[in-house]
This record gives structure tokens, sequence and C-alpha cells, in this order.
């Protein structure tokens, strides 16, 4: 095994990373990437996050050596992709996010193949132990064809981890997944990570990556316009919400001056304010100003979505961020 002093502290480091995309007669060049510079800690949960076409997909897909960059440079594990390319790869398992499954194998094939192709000796191979991991022991024998879509994706996380990669990209990982399946996944990911596997992450379940990454980068428009630990990243917006139940229910909330009033649900309504210029006594007092009798109240501080919305969204920039 390596020495820990011999092991990279940055998984995968990116400086100046471009891609352009040549033009056609009907369409100009396309610039997805703009000078991307990340570096990805050894060991870390790894967030990255952007709403549709800020060049996530074609990031990862610079990482997996499907696509072919522009300029830059980029080493995963210490090893860069254009002087080791074979190297860079091998360090990785990459789980797409689109479905890609070996209809005509059973799952164990599947991964004995997918070992095979990374020259994993015979004797050196895991699979009984990943399709256990992975609660797919029962289902060894069958053919993936007949597995539901739950299974097929807890297969191609199997896939990834063949050789034993020590950095793994999920890709939007529980997409249509339900939710029992995604929890049972998320403790695997989490073992994994315990054990010194580094995690890169892209998903839109905004709570997951609020809840499992150590650090959240935000790429918009091919650039990167927040990474940060993602306490620091949630202690960006300076704003805070005050709900307030009143004693009889309101259809609609009271219109308050200098203060953004959003309706909620059995009646209530939320109050938000800018902690720098406003408290929560002013709140009340324009609350109680509007003729509003209050039951009860409770503050919320901002999350991921509050942030991601302000950065990706706040500029007028278009898109959902609910799609890639």
């Amino acid at each position: 095994m390596t020495a820990a002093s011999s092991l990279p502290d940055s998984a995968i480091r990116i400086r100046g990373l471009t891609k352009t995309y040549a033009g056609s007669k009907k369409a100009p060049p396309k610039e997805a990437l703009k000078g991307i510079d990340l570096d990805i800690p050894r060991g870390t949960m790894f967030g990255l996050l952007g709403p549709n076409g800020a060049g996530k997909s074609t990031l990862i897909n610079i990482l997996a050596g499907v696509v072919k960059k522009t300029s830059g440079e980029v080493s995963i594990w210490g090893r860069d992709i254009d002087t080791r390319p074979r190297d860079a790869r091998a360090a990785l398992g990459v789980v797409p996010q689109e479905i890609v499954a070996d209809v005509f194998f059973t799952p164990r094939e599947s991964l004995e193949v997918q070992a095979g192709f990374y020259g994993v000796p015979a004797d050196e191979r895991r699979s009984d132990a990943l399709l256990a991991a992975l609660g797919l022991s029962d289902k060894a024998n069958a053919y993936v064809r007949a597995l539901s879509g739950g299974m097929k994706r807890r297969l191609m996380v199997a896939k990834a981890l063949v050789h034993a990669p020590p950095v793994l990209i999920l890709d939007e990982p529980t997409a249509g997944v339900d939710v029992e399946l995604r929890r049972q996944l998320w403790e695997y990911v989490r073992r994994l990570n315990a054990e010194g596997v580094t995690i890169l992450l892209t998903t839109h379940y905004l709570e997951e990556a609020q809840e499992l990454c150590d650090t959240i980068a935000i790429v918009n428009r091919g650039q990167v316009v927040a990474c940060e630990p993602t306490p620091q990243l949630l202690r960006r917006l300076d704003t805070r919400n005050v709900v307030v139940s009143p004693e009889t229910p309101m259809a609609t909330p009271p219109v308050l001056e200098g203060f953004e009033v959003t309706p909620r649900s059995g009646g209530a309504f939320s109050v938000t304010y800018r902690k720098g210029r406003s408290s929560v006594e002013q709140v009340l007092a324009a609350v109680r100003a509007a003729g509003v009798t209050i039951a009860d109240i409770s503050t919320e501080d901002p999350d991921l979505e509050d942030v991601f919305l302000a950065l990706t969204y706040g500029d007028d920039a278009q898109g959902d961020p609910t799609k890639d």
C-alpha cells in the first residue's frame, strides 16, 4: 500500500481549464468552460453544482477522458491527463447520469468483464463483495435486463469500483431513485468516503449536497462562482426568515413595506429580512402594525437552495435549477 506521505494533497487539480465547442454554419462556437480552477482535496466529499448548461457535464467528461479540453491543466491523483492519460483514468471511477446496462450479462458477469477491461487479475477481483455491498447478491445470476432501474443504478456504482479507484465521480446518482434506495446508496457512499475514497458528487437534490458534502463548488456559465466549505457557503446570505402563524389563518398574507412576504401552508406566512439591516423585533412590529395577531413564530436560516439561486439566478441567468 502507498505510504500516506506520498499521496497527493489534491485528488483532482484543475488549472485554467477551457473548452470551446466548434461552431457550424447555423451556430457560433460555444465556450462551455472559461478558465476553471479547482482543487478537490483528497478524502473529501466534494459537491459540484450548477444550473442547466453551466458546464458540469463538460467538466466531468473531460475528467473521464470522453471530451478533449481546449486548454488548461488537469491532474487526477497526481497524474496529468495529457502526459499520463491511462494512469489518470485508472485512478477514477465514474457513475454516469444515464443508466448504461449490459442487458445480456448477469450482474456478476458484468463486473467480471469490467474488471477485465481495467486489467484486474482474476484472483484480485471483488465482484461478489461489491454485489453484496450494494444489495445485489440475490440478483448476481439474473440477467441485467430483468433488474429494476434502481438495481441497475446500483450495479453501475459497483462497475465504477471494480478497480478500487481512489476517486469516484457520482453524476446525479439518485435521479429517479426511490427514497429508501437513496438512503441505502448514501450509506454506502459515506462508508467509501470514510475508507478514504474521494467523492465528487453532482446532484440537483440540493438538500443532499448540503448534508453530505464537505465542500461545494457552484459553476455558472462555464465559471466557478463559489467554492467553499459548506458551512461557510451557507453563511454567504445575510437573510433570514421569520415564519408567522396568525391566530386567524390568512388566505392572503399582509403587505409589509421593506420586507418580502411569502405565503405558507395553513394560513401562515414568512417574512424575509436582512440581518444587517433589520431584526426580528422590527419584523414582528411590522406584522402587528398590519393588524395581525400572532399565535406563533419560528425563524429559518438560509439553506443551500437559497445560496444556489442567489449565485446562479440572481444575475438574470436563464434556466431551471431543477434540470441538468
